[in-house]
């Protein structure tokens, strides 16, 4: 409120008295990598349970692979599945657009998906849709961590949401293929820390990021 005052002229920067405030300290965030065992529970009851078992397996499983976020996977369209190359293309915050390597067991999936629930006739449209054809919405989300909490106790004690399998994916491609890597493979901006100072002359190649999901899922990949 006290920025549009400012910018309209009512106050100068210096009579800002929000300025004066000192911001709350921001604490560290609980959120971390699921241990092998824990993303196997998660995804066994999330394709046994609900009434839409088939999406929510699927949610879980391009999370797991993309490591996107959920504003990237609700905004995937049949336009954006590079069918031959295995790759989808993320629209996420700050108007971010990557093209993301995908496994052909999951590029297959999200094909049938938009062909069995009327979204490949609608190739600008939502990708992501429950059986009636309806665009899903971030509600789902709402809805699947509180399924799975009910089921698993590990994950309401833990208030585990989707954005976890995020953190999971990530911390095994930086153990594995190292920070460069990761950091192409979660869409990251290049920073002006000393980590991301560096990232800029060993910047990852598109193909390095299909190699560490191959290896990830089992799958060879086209652009290996």
């Amino acid at each position: 409120m006290y920025s549009h005052a400012v910018a309209d002229g009512y106050l100068t920067k210096d009579e800002n008295p929000a300025l004066k405030v000192p911001k709350p300290r921001r604490l560290p965030s609980t959120r971390g990598a699921l241990a092998d065992a824990k993303l196997a529970e998660l995804n066994a009851a999330a394709a046994s349970s609900g009434n839409d078992p088939e999406l929510d397996a699927l949610l879980l499983r391009l999370y797991t692979e993309t490591a996107c976020r959920r504003g990237g996977a609700l905004a995937l369209r049949p336009v954006d599945l590079d069918e031959e190359q295995c790759l989808v293309r993320l629209r996420e915050k700050g108007e971010t657009e990557r093209w993301q390597p995908v496994s052909p067991t999951l590029m297959q999936y999200l094909q049938q998906h938009a062909h069995e629930r009327g979204a490949s006739g609608r190739r600008d449209g939502q990708l992501l849709r429950y059986r009636n054809g309806t665009p899903v919405t971030r509600r789902r989300y709402d809805h699947l961590s509180t399924r799975m909490g009910d089921i698993l106790t590990w994950v309401a004690t833990q208030q585990i949401s989707i954005h976890w399998l995020r953190h999971t994916t990530l911390t095994w491609v930086e153990r594995n293929f190292g920070y460069a890597i990761a950091q192409a493979y979660a869409g990251h901006a290049e920073g002006g820390s000393d980590a991301g100072t560096t990232v800029r002359y060993v910047r990852a190649k598109l193909s390095e990021v299909a190699a560490a999901l191959a290896a990830l899922t089992g799958e060879p990949h086209p652009m290996q």
